[in-house]
């Protein structure tokens, strides 16, 4: 499994977009702030308004304000401060150093991760403890067929890692097919198979065994694409009747862990979750 530390390139938050061009005008910059401060882009980070880097290079594009002056890249924030981001006003206090939280949710199939849904099916994040400061931001999503693992944290940065690309970070599906899967089918998905969205692959298949005509599967894929697992699979032809992530990266769902039962993970694996990640310690209670 690769784990190597991403540069973090994820979508400009959908309240940060560009300000209209207007003519090049002198602007003033803000004195940083004393040490006792912090940094702009690790509480917009944590938040999940974006990754540092991608907030460091607002900053230094100008489109970050503190109390009406531009902000610099050594500029702090300190209670009661005015942030704004494109001349958005942003309430980050509300982001401001709370510590660290990871759940593992059971997802059952039927339910949607989602925050609203017009549908009104049943949304993961209702049976979820309340946060007093941040919200719950998923780490990947499953659809509302697929069951398993689920991660959830407060740390915008954490899940940032966590879902980039670049960190080609492991996932494991357990799959049961309905008939029988001939070794030529599991050859040409481990080799690459022409989706409508590009080539895509298991990075590994081991069969674990069946009764009758189900036939059970264990994949990985290191890639997060939606609904990636079914399509390789019914690419082939190949029924899916289940499907159930059962790792992320270093996270395995417990075996105790009853479907829509939550756990929350403690210091020790939250700081293990953080060194897998490529970030420093972990900020806990």
């Amino acid at each position: 499994m690769k784990n190597k530390p991403s540069s973090l390139g994820s979508r400009p938050h959908p309240k940060a977009r560009p300000p209209a061009k207007a003519a090049a005008k002198p602007v003033a910059k803000a004195t940083p702030h004393p040490e006792s401060g912090e940094r702009i882009q690790k509480i917009l980070a944590r938040g999940g308004i974006g990754s540092r880097r991608e907030i460091e290079r607002w900053i230094t594009e100008g489109r970050l304000k503190i109390n009406g002056i531009t902000a610099t890249l050594g500029t702090r924030l300190h209670t009661g401060d005015h942030l704004q981001v494109n001349d958005r006003t942003v309430n980050w206090e509300k982001f401001a150093e709370p510590p660290t939280r990871v759940l593992l949710y059971h997802k059952p199939t039927g339910e949607v991760v989602t925050r609203r849904d017009p549908e009104g099916r049943p949304i993961v994040f209702r049976r979820l403890p309340l946060l007093a400061v941040g919200r719950w931001i998923a780490v990947g999503r499953l659809d509302i067929n697929t069951s398993g693992l689920l991660l959830l944290t407060n740390n915008g940065e954490l899940a940032n890692r966590l879902m980039h690309p670049s960190t080609e970070v492991e996932r494991e599906y357990a799959v049961r097919i309905l008939g029988h899967v001939a070794d030529e089918t599991l050859a040409i998905l481990q080799e690459g198979v022409h989706l409508e969205d590009g080539l895509a692959k298991f990075d590994q298949i081991h069969y674990t065994g069946g009764e009758g005509a189900n036939k059970w599967y264990n994949v990985i894929v290191t890639e997060g694409r939606n609904r990636l697992v079914r399509r390789l699979w019914e690419s082939q032809n190949a029924i899916v009747s289940r499907l159930m992530r059962v790792r992320y990266g270093p996270v395995v769902l417990p075996d105790s862990l009853r479907t829509g039962a939550v756990y929350e993970i403690n210091d020790k694996e939250l700081q293990l979750l953080f060194e897998f990640a490529g970030m420093g310690k972990a900020e806990v209670e």
